[in-house]
């Protein structure tokens, strides 16, 4: 409950204007159909984290953004908690499985935030993905599809502004 109290002190409207942009993008079939994402509820948490991380990369470094970046990320978590709810997850269970998913999304950002940074953010992106976002033994050209959208999503964003941002607007410009 803490994190949903923490959005709450902040502009509550905001982060979930630009949350709920996050989560249109997952609804791409494209990335389901080109890029090899599994349409599964492990999926669409990949998919789902995959966006999160991108906008944390973009809000990186601007102390203006840092927080609401950090209210998303709470969001974030808050729906994944109720997702497991609503599929039948005891009670008992959230805990342990939250800080499952809370440890997988934080080992992405890492990873993924290593390939961006490499000499080769292609090839070192599609091979992160393989295992994480998409299956071990997934295509070599779905890898690289999803690897090149989620540079040209990086891309896109860094072109958002940061007072758009702050004012709930995350136009991806497709």
């Amino acid at each position: 409950m803490f994190h949903r109290w923490r959005i709450a002190r902040r502009n509550r409207a905001i982060v979930e204007e630009l949350y709920q942009s996050l989560v249109a993008e997952t609804r791409q079939p494209e990335l389901y159909e080109r890029c090899g994402i599994a349409d599964t509820f492990s999926g669409r948490f990949e998919a789902l984290a995959i966006h999160v991380f991108l906008f944390l990369r973009r809000c990186r470094g601007e102390p203006r953004l840092e927080p609401i970046a950090q209210d998303v990320v709470d969001r974030f978590v808050a729906d994944v908690d109720t997702s497991i709810r609503e599929l039948g997850v005891g009670d008992q269970s959230v805990p342990k499985r939250m800080r499952k998913l809370a440890g997988v999304f934080y080992e992405r950002v890492r990873v993924y935030d290593a390939a961006f940074g490499s000499d080769d953010p292609a090839a070192a992106l599609a091979a992160a993905l393989k295992g994480r976002a998409l299956e071990e033994d997934t295509a070599a050209d779905a890898a690289t599809a999803l690897a090149t959208y989620m540079q040209e999503a990086a891309d896109r964003l860094g072109a958002v502004l940061e007072d758009d941002i702050l004012s709930g607007s995350l136009n991806f410009g497709h």
